[in-house]
């Protein structure tokens, strides 16, 4: 066997897979999304995936605690990015729902690297043209169902899922929410996300009742519908991840994002994203490195499936 690289040399395409620009048949596509025009105060997560990419780089291939290496058992590429226009947020959720699709229909379960929140809305296009409606866990500091954020413009990083709702590619029944927290424009903000079907599992409540509640319930609300994990890196206290877009204290911690995702493990997932890492704002990288992390745990998540 030859040895891999050091993690300081070398093409960083994720975990070292192979770039593989055009669909084909695969069990997994890293697709990046290099998008941040709607942000609502910091930019800069149009270099998220790079980053995230070169921090992959360090990830040895086994996971520990779920028992598994998802090479092993995976056939993964990495599809390089999408051909974003940073002007045009409806052509740019157009070409990343197009080559989403064409991924899913080659058989592949997409992972999104943003990149903004807002590509959730096209990645979920993609993913439900083949499952149908799906089980959403949304790890975030904020709901993110908003109807606008411009006045006049339905399409930003606050308002994908009240759009996916919309469209009808969230199954309601089975939508989570979890570590919501920080301040907002006024009680609405939280009532009006309640209003659309998900479920709202505050920080302060999963603080409450302890991680092992909080992925039991998520676990039951799911079953065995077709899941697809989005995970805003904001969820996690900036204290852990401060380069992103729109941090806010109080969130969970890196230890504790890892054991949210490794309780899902079983569970029937056939997408997922992990977004809103912006490198600008970043110390020594741990946000990009959590990111990689994030994106890795979600591999073994696909691979112990």
């Amino acid at each position: 066997m030859t040895a891999p690289p050091p993690p300081f040399a070398g093409i960083a395409t994720f975990l070292r897979s192979p770039h593989v620009p055009r669909p084909e048949c695969a069990d997994v596509a890293i697709l990046g999304v290099p998008f941040d025009a709607s942000v609502s105060y910091r930019s800069g997560s149009r270099f998220g995936p790079r980053a995230i990419r070169e921090q992959s780089l360090l990830l040895w291939g086994y996971n520990n605690a779920l028992k598994v290496a998802p090479a092993e058992h995976l056939k993964i590429v990495d599809a390089g990015d999408v051909d974003v226009v940073p002007v045009d947020i409806v052509e740019t959720h157009r070409r990343v729902a197009a080559e989403a699709a064409g991924w899913v229909g080659a058989g592949a379960a997409v992972v999104g690297l943003g990149g903004e929140h807002s590509i959730s809305l096209p990645l979920l296009r993609a993913c439900a043209s083949k499952h149908g409606p799906v089980a959403v866990v949304h790890f975030d500091a904020h709901p993110d169902t908003w109807d606008y954020e411009y006045p006049g413009y339905p399409y930003s990083h606050g308002t994908p899922f009240i759009r996916a709702i919309e469209e009808k590619l969230i199954d309601t029944a089975a939508y989570v929410q979890i570590g919501i927290r920080g301040p907002t424009y006024g009680p609405s903000d939280y009532a009006d996300a309640l209003k659309l079907g998900c479920r709202m599992m505050t920080r302060d409540e999963v603080a409450e009742r302890g991680i092992a509640a909080t992925i039991a319930e998520t676990r039951q609300l799911v079953g065995d519908r077709p899941v697809y994990i989005t995970f805003d890196v904001d969820a996690v206290d900036p204290a852990f991840a401060p380069g992103t877009g729109t941090p806010e204290v109080g969130g969970f911690t890196s230890h504790e994002a890892l054991q949210l995702l490794r309780g899902l493990a079983g569970l029937n997932l056939v997408g997922a994203d992990v977004v809103e890492v912006a490198p600008a704002y970043d110390h020594a990288q741990i946000t990009s490195i959590l990111a990689a992390n994030l994106v890795f745990e979600m591999l073994s998540l696909l691979a112990v499936r």
